[in-house]
């Protein structure tokens, strides 16, 4: 019978709830290791017997488990709080041209993250970057210069696990950039609040909007789609060159192929982990600053990129001013009222996660809690299809992905 308290980590990695964003790693080193499970994403294995399971700070930071705003946070937030706090909202970009052709929209989270660092603001940047040994793979890094930090612009559209290396940030010299997926900075915060020496060193978050993280299976299936043995791939990248840019991998050999954003993208989601589909935050509402693109109008061919950047804090708002000022991101403000028309579908997926969690409780499976996010009035809102969908749909997506199982096999799990 499954942990409805997920009060271990056993219990919410069992009851396919786990992000992967390693926050539990983190927290308890000696007794969990993140692994690559090639069908599913990161999860945090045991690497010692623990008599109960991993407990503690460990289950109280997971994000997997809680999402929650603290008492006050969405006081006078527009939306009714639908969208997180949001203090102001800007269209920007990067004044580096090479940044912005590379960056997925606009390079404005690496053009922050290197302008904070090389301001003297920060010391660092902790980031997702392609593994150097396998590309297909992400490593985290505490990128300190400007040429590292750019050097990881681009999304990675595969399993990363951000917060483990969160040591890097709690024994550097000074604040750092934290950048990571809504679920990680989530996790950074709660993790923050329970290590005081990792609260004195975040000193800004960037929380990149997120649809869902597909697995290493679904980059697989793609590059296969291309004629191309994920083995004999040297370089992969999911967008950038251009807005959006395209899926492209090149061999160990010098071939080169490609697919459309578009086309990647939909093969992708197909591999998404399933707390991704119940997650009601994919734009960064625990975070500083939320990036993402604007899609509140039509990309014109070859339009150089721009970013949509949430400003939710007023430490995020400082560092979005000084990055302007000092001429490393040009821009402007825009009208609150572009933030749901650049993520037009996010407000329908929001209240239909309400649905879902709701036919999970029904059918006595162990739900994630979410407090402070307002969602049951976008699920009124929803066409009586819609409605149906998240109920009955999420009834028929749980016996397919046997919800009631273990994720994944043993077998799997790379020795």
């Amino acid at each position: 019978m499954k942990d409805r308290k997920l009060s271990t980590i056993g219990a919410v990695v069992d009851a396919h709830l786990c992000t992967g964003c390693g926050v539990c790693a983190h927290l308890r080193p000696e007794a969990l290791e993140m692994v690559d499970v090639p069908s599913v994403g990161r999860r945090p294995l045991p690497i010692a017997e623990i008599t109960g399971g991993v407990r503690g700070d460990a289950v109280a930071a997971c994000p997997g488990r809680r999402l929650e705003h603290p008492a006050g946070a969405l006081d006078g937030a527009p939306f009714g709080g639908e969208w997180g706090p949001v203090l102001a909202l800007f269209e920007c970009w990067s004044t580096d041209p090479e940044v912005r052709y590379r960056g997925s929209s606009g390079g404005v989270v690496s053009a922050l993250a290197a302008h904070s660092v090389t301001s003297g603001a920060m010391v660092g940047a902790l980031q997702i970057q392609a593994s150097r040994d396998n590309s297909l793979l992400n490593e985290t890094v505490l990128n300190r210069t400007y040429d590292q930090i750019v050097g990881a612009a681009g999304s990675r559209y595969s399993p990363a696990s951000p917060c483990e290396r969160l040591d890097l940030v709690e024994a550097a010299e000074g604040p750092c950039v934290v950048v990571g997926k809504p679920c990680d900075i989530a996790a950074v915060q709660e993790a923050a609040r329970r290590r005081p020496a990792l609260a004195e060193h975040v000193g800004l978050t960037i929380g990149i909007f997120c649809a869902g993280t597909p697995s290493t299976a679904g980059s697989e299936q793609v590059i296969r789609g291309l004629g191309v043995e994920p083995g004999d791939v040297r370089k992969l990248d999911y967008r950038g060159e251009g807005w959006p840019g395209r899926f492209r991998v090149e061999t160990v050999s010098g071939r080169r192929a490609s697919t459309s954003y578009e086309e990647s993208w939909g093969a992708l989601t197909k591999h998404r982990q399933w707390r991704c589909l119940v997650c009601p935050d994919h734009t960064g509402e625990f975070a500083d600053l939320g990036i993402g693109d604007p899609w509140y109008r039509t990309v014109r061919e070859d339009e150089a990129g721009r970013s949509l950047v949430v400003v939710r804090t007023e430490r995020g708002r400082a560092a979005l001013a000084a990055a302007l000022a000092d001429g490393a991101l040009e821009g402007h403000e825009l009208p609150l009222q572009r933030l749901p028309q650049s993520q037009p579908g996010l407000e329908s997926t929001r209240g239909a996660v309400w649905g879902r969690v709701l036919t999970m409780r029904i059918l006595g499976l162990p739900i994630p809690r979410f407090r402070g996010m307002p969602s049951v009035r976008l699920w009124w809102k929803l066409p009586l299809r819609g409605k149906v969908t998240s109920t009955g749909g999420t009834w028929r997506r749980i016996q397919a992905r046997r919800l009631r199982g273990p994720e994944f096999d043993s077998q799997e799990v790379p020795r």
